[in-house]
Parts: structure tokens; C-alpha cells; sequence
């Protein structure tokens, strides 16, 4: 794919989603998502508390997050989602809990070097990344992580339902219904770990499809 095609793509799914926001409310439900508990958890365990959460939709995961007692970050690409979880936070008291940001995941992650304990990504991956936009966000991460910072992600994997489906638009990236899916191989989880120690990789299955999925656990190196 080349630059322009790369910035059409973007800028149809990021339309595509604020369209499905406006029309479903919650589209994924209210309750936490089971990596977001598997997440906090984990996290609980360390004794982390601030996580930047890329790719928040409407906050499900993020409100879940902060009734566990995490400051989290939140970040989307949709001015509606940031606008909903602005609100929800509010309205269920965690306001100061919540930090909500619109950010287009492609970019600079709008933090310092070496600040926060945490990221956490459902599904965010496999959206419409090309392989080297998937290298840069990894490294992002990387560099906004504190030493020994984990990054917990999830991915749709080849073994789903829908991989090869629909129409092909570039690297392993499928679009249908409207929505670009970016499906992975532990081949590519083991590439973008470049700079951590990779804790853990579990496959698991999500939805009615079922959509099948690896959750990625890692730590900075």
C-alpha cells in the first residue's frame, strides 16, 4: 500500500467508527472485557497503578480499570469515544481517575520517556496498522514504559473465522463490513517484541463468532 491509499484507509475507518459510535451507544456492552480483568489482575500483582490504555472505544475497559483503583490514560482516534468516556467518567465519579485524550495511534504517544507502568491495548493492534506502523507503536510504547513496564495487547490471529475473508488491503489486513482487520501470526507477536521479554502468549476466544484471538504479554527490557 502506498502513503496516499495508507491515509484514505485511515481516514475511512476512522469515519466508519465515529458513525458506529453514534449509532451504538455500547457496542461491546458495559461489563469488562475478560483480557482487561485478566489485565488489572496481573497489574494488581505488581503493584502498578498508571496505565495508558490505546484504543479505549467507549470505555468499558477504562472504567473497569479505574474501579480497580488504576489511573488510566485513555486514548482513541474518535473525538465521539473520548467524548463518552469523558462523560461516563464523570458520571460514575472518576473524573480524576480518567484521563481521556483523542490520538491517532500512528503518531508520537503524546508522553515522556519512561512515565507510566502500564499500556493495554484490546484489539487495538489489529486495526488497520501496516507491519512498520505496527514496529513504530510497539517501539512508542516502549519508550513511554518504565523499565520493567508491561504491555499487555490482544490480536486477532490467522486461526479466526475471518482471516482471508473479504477484501485483502495489504500485509494480512482484510476489510469486512466496513471495518480493516490486521491478522497475526506468533511470528509477528516474536518480531515486535523486539526490546522485551515476552511473558506470555494464550490464545483465547471472544463474541459469537467466536472471534479467536492471542492475548501478548510483555515486559520492557
Amino acid at each position: 500500500m502506498n502513503i496516499a491509499v495508507e491515509k484514505a484507509t485511515l481516514n475511512a475507518q476512522c469515519s466508519h467508527w465515529e458513525k458506529t459510535y453514534r449509532e451504538h451507544r455500547d457496542m461491546f456492552g458495559e461489563e469488562a472485557s475478560a483480557p482487561a480483568q485478566y489485565a488489572a489482575a496481573f497489574l494488581q500483582a505488581k503493584g502498578e497503578k498508571n496505565i495508558l490504555e490505546l484504543g479505549a472505544g467507549q470505555g468499558r475497559d477504562a472504567l473497569f480499570f479505574a474501579n480497580q483503583g488504576f489511573h488510566v490514560h485513555a486514548l482513541d482516534y474518535s473525538n465521539i469515544s473520548v467524548a463518552e468516556i469523558q462523560k461516563k467518567a464523570i458520571a460514575q465519579g472518576h473524573s480524576q481517575n480518567i484521563s481521556a485524550i483523542c490520538h491517532d495511534a500512528r503518531q508520537a504517544l503524546p508522553f515522556p520517556n519512561n512515565l507510566l507502568d502500564a499500556c493495554y491495548a484490546h484489539m487495538l493492534f489489529c486495526m488497520a496498522f501496516t507491519t512498520p506502523e505496527l514496529h513504530f507503536l510497539s517501539d512508542e510504547i516502549r519508550r513511554v514504559l518504565k523499565p520493567k513496564g508491561i504491555c499487555i495487547y490482544t490480536v486477532r490471529h490467522k486461526g479466526d473465522s475471518h482471516y482471508k475473508k473479504g477484501m485483502h488491503k495489504g500485509d494480512e489486513m482484510y476489510e469486512m463490513g466496513g471495518f480493516i482487520v490486521h491478522f497475526f501470526s506468533k511470528e509477528k507477536i516474536h518480531e515486535l517484541a523486539a526490546g522485551y521479554k515476552l511473558l506470555d502468549i494464550t490464545e483465547f476466544e471472544e463474541g459469537p463468532l467466536p472471534r479467536k484471538l492471542f492475548r501478548v504479554t510483555l515486559e520492557k527490557m
